[in-house]
């Protein structure tokens, strides 16, 4: 009886930790680049009433174990790196990945970080930065620099990160640049730093670094963006699981506690 009042406390604890996570996804359905996250629970430690038994030769049977389960915990709250739908905005400075990778972003004090959103600006200087002013790095490591007074009518971004000026007249394309994009060995293991970021952790490896469309990473795909991967039919059915699941172990707490009544009033 009283095992089964904490295991509903336990139970509320977790579904609450997953409808805030179903709440973030919700919130961020139209973050470009944002991976939706996904709680799961595991079975906490039982208590073991008895033993297994092995059957005795011309005798008894063997007998399986009694346990009483203690309530369930948290096991994961994992990050879901599928691909999210490609769209086409027009704009020359949208880029989208699609296949494997994060663009490589430098805040200019040595901090690396990684991103799926591709919506880049270019500041005062022609450098390529994303809206915090983070600097989009090339193959070299160095900025993506584009300048009009170079004598470009216009630039273009070619599906494997190749910056390319195009000049007044009849000239060839100039390449400025070429943007690179990392890999990693397990994606899942990259952390969320806020504001479209995710930094590397000893769980995710080493960033690949390289350019795109080789070595099993994604192409550039310009002129559009990455949405956000969050499913709404999906987030609202989990919800709705939750909710109930929430009710469920309220209702166990409420029930434990009128047996407990119960017993009190035994004694009057």
């Amino acid at each position: 009886m009283i095992r089964s009042l904490y295991s509903g406390i336990g139970g509320m604890k977790n579904f609450q930790t997953k409808l805030d996570v179903i709440g973030n996804n919700i919130a961020n359905v139209n973050t470009f680049g944002f991976k939706k996250g996904r709680a799961t629970f595991n079975d906490l430690v039982s208590q073991q009433m008895a033993g297994a038994s092995a059957p005795v030769a011309g005798g008894r049977g063997g007998t399986n174990p009694m346990q009483v389960g203690l309530g369930s915990g948290l096991s994961s709250i994992d990050t879901i790196d599928t691909q999210g739908s490609i769209q086409t905005t027009g704009r020359d400075l949208d880029l989208a990945i699609a296949g494997d990778g994060y663009f490589v972003l430098d805040d200019g004090q040595g901090n690396i970080g990684y991103t799926r959103a591709g919506n880049f600006y270019r500041d005062s200087d022609g450098t390529l930065v994303n809206a915090n002013g983070f600097i989009l790095t090339g193959i070299d490591n160095g900025p993506i620099v584009i300048d009009n007074a170079a004598g470009y009518d216009s630039y273009t971004i070619s599906s494997n990160g190749e910056v390319l000026g195009i000049p007044s007249g009849d000239g060839d394309p100039v390449v400025l640049g070429q943007i690179q994009i990392a890999t990693f060995a397990n994606p899942g293991g990259l952390s969320k730093a806020g504001g479209n970021i995710f930094v590397e952790t000893p769980n995710s490896g080493a960033p690949n670094l390289g350019a795109p469309g080789m070595d099993g990473r994604g192409e550039l795909v310009n002129s559009a963006l990455e949405m956000s991967n969050v499913d709404l039919s999906e987030e609202f059915a989990e919800m709705i699981v939750a909710q109930r699941a929430f009710q469920a172990n309220t209702r166990m707490i409420t029930t434990s506690d009128e047996i407990l009544q119960e017993l009190v009033n035994l004694k009057r």
